[in-house]
């Protein structure tokens, strides 16, 4: 029988073998900066509509962390062990909006911001795309929490779990709530960053989840995600509005101090300064 001759794959060129090591290498600082700036500058180049529909969404979706953490709650309790337990799907709202690409604005301390550093303009259509954005998201906690306290669609153990989760975050000084919001806002931009970073949805995955789990474990404000909580017990006749405004401004400050500060600055001092 004739022998069949066979195809051997070609060898990989120079250059394929140098661009294939440079996405198993991990990426520096510089690199990482630059992708981040480039995520600002495709942000920053959004319609006004294409931002309030995205944040809506991304308002909405962060109603999951909340709502993930009662609905265990009202199953398992109240004890330590069980509260450790519904923390472990807080992330749940984060991942689903930044995986899914929606706007949220404590990832807006971290993307336009750098392109602001890095090119020295753009400060108008950052403070654009920060009112559209945030007014869009509190928009979206707000149509979350209507959902939640205004139908029938949690069991009544549920909604009162999500609504104690409420009333927890806003019965404090307000000192506490924006130092607590700096270290929210810290996490989560630097959640963007590391993301930025990574090469694989599974590894973003981890990402977020680990880093997002330690915001919710650690109670510590974000404007967004603890907004459904706070807006549920208003709707439910726990709290006024008065009180959802007090610790709001707090928070967002925070999260702006935190992410803008301790990520944005001086991830641009370590890959922009020689």
């Amino acid at each position: 029988m004739p022998l069949r001759k066979i195809n051997l794959p070609a060898e990989p060129s120079t250059e394929q073998s140098q661009s294939t090591q440079r996405d198993l290498d991990r990426p520096t600082a510089i690199q990482i900066y630059e992708q981040v700036a480039l995520n600002g500058r495709r942000e920053l180049a959004r319609t006004n509509t294409s931002l309030a529909i995205s944040g809506l969404a991304g308002g909405l979706a962060m109603g999951l962390t909340g709502l993930s953490v009662a609905i265990v709650n009202a199953a398992l309790g109240d004890s330590p062990g069980a509260r450790f337990i519904a923390f472990l799907l807080y992330p749940m709202g984060f991942m689903t909006t930044i995986l899914g690409r929606s706007q949220l604005f404590t990832e807006n301390t971290l993307y336009p911001v750098a392109l602001i550093l890095d090119e020295r303009r753009h400060v108008l259509s950052t403070m654009r795309l920060w009112g559209i954005v945030f007014s869009a998201n509190v928009a979206g906690a707000l149509v979350f929490a209507i959902m939640c306290a205004r139908t029938k669609a949690l069991q009544p153990q549920a909604l009162a779990a999500l609504a104690q989760l409420g009333l927890d975050a806003a019965h404090h000084p307000v000192r506490h709530i924006f130092w607590s919001g700096v270290v929210g806002g810290w996490i989560i931009a630097t959640v963007a960053w590391l993301v930025s970073a990574s090469h694989s949805i599974t590894g973003s995955v981890a990402l977020i989840w680990s880093l997002t789990f330690i915001v919710g474990l650690g109670h510590f404000a974000h404007c967004i995600a603890t907004s459904g909580e706070i807006l549920t017990a208003v709707l439910n006749h726990q709290l006024v509005a008065r009180d959802y405004l007090r610790w709001l401004l707090p928070a967002t400050l925070g999260n702006i101090a935190g992410g803008v500060t301790l990520v944005t600055l001086l991830e641009y001092g370590q890959s922009k300064l020689r």
